[in-house]
């Protein structure tokens, strides 16, 4: 009998992402990943000639960027810093580029506006 491979949800997640980007149904992907997988992830995308950006998330994780060259060109410019200290302007246009939800994504940005400006009062 065969042994099969277990593979980590993680990695089937990246693996669909790929397929996703390279399918044309994206044109960038965000994956948050334990950096355990960052050769594995990282050696997937170079063998598959697929730009990408690696950029620490949390302690034990990391944002990995992948997709066309010009939107990993845009990010290099407005993910200088931990997601959680964007700007809403930066957050909203991050958001965009990901395909997000655009009526979603003004929501977010009308509210991260408003706490924004409460605190400058």
């Amino acid at each position: 009998m065969a042994q099969t491979e277990i593979i980590p949800i993680d990695l089937k997640v990246l693996m669909n992402h790929i397929y996703e980007y390279k399918k044309g149904v994206r044109r960038m992907i965000l994956f948050t990943m334990n950096k355990r997988y960052e050769q594995f992830a990282t050696q997937r995308l170079e063998r598959q000639k697929i730009p990408y950006v690696l950029q620490p998330a949390g302690k034990n994780t990391l944002n990995l960027y992948f997709g066309k060259k010009e939107c990993l060109d845009a990010i290099r410019l407005i993910a200088t810093r931990p997601l959680n200290e964007l700007t809403p302007e930066e957050d909203f246009i991050l958001g965009a580029m990901l395909g997000y939800d655009i009526c979603a994504q003004c929501e977010r940005y009308c509210e991260r506006k408003c706490r924004t400006c409460q605190k400058a009062q």
